[in-house]
């Protein structure tokens, strides 16, 4: 288990916050990036809203490939095959 980074951050009038440069880092977070605010009771967590959203999906997925019947490489090809085709043909 890795040690938590802890830092602090004023908030300016509008609510504003700059993130420390060590935790932008440990987030992988840059100008323009957006990140996630995830509360709970008195406290937060920040995430890289990237990757907040790619582990929702994962998250969201546990199952489907399953439940759609693919269980091999070639059925992936194939359904891509299948995704292919229905959006030419619009």
């Amino acid at each position: 288990m890795s040690i938590p980074m802890i830092d602090n951050a004023k908030v300016m009038s509008k609510g504003q916050v700059t993130i420390p440069k060590e935790i932008r880092n440990l987030l992988k977070v840059a100008e323009g990036d957006r990140v996630t605010f995830i509360c709970e009771g008195d406290y937060a967590i920040v995430m890289n809203a990237n990757i907040y959203a790619m582990r929702t999906l994962q998250k969201e997925m546990v199952g489907e490939w399953e439940k759609a019947g693919i269980q091999s490489e070639e059925d992936i090809i194939e359904l891509c095959r299948e995704v292919r085709a229905e959006f030419e043909g619009l």
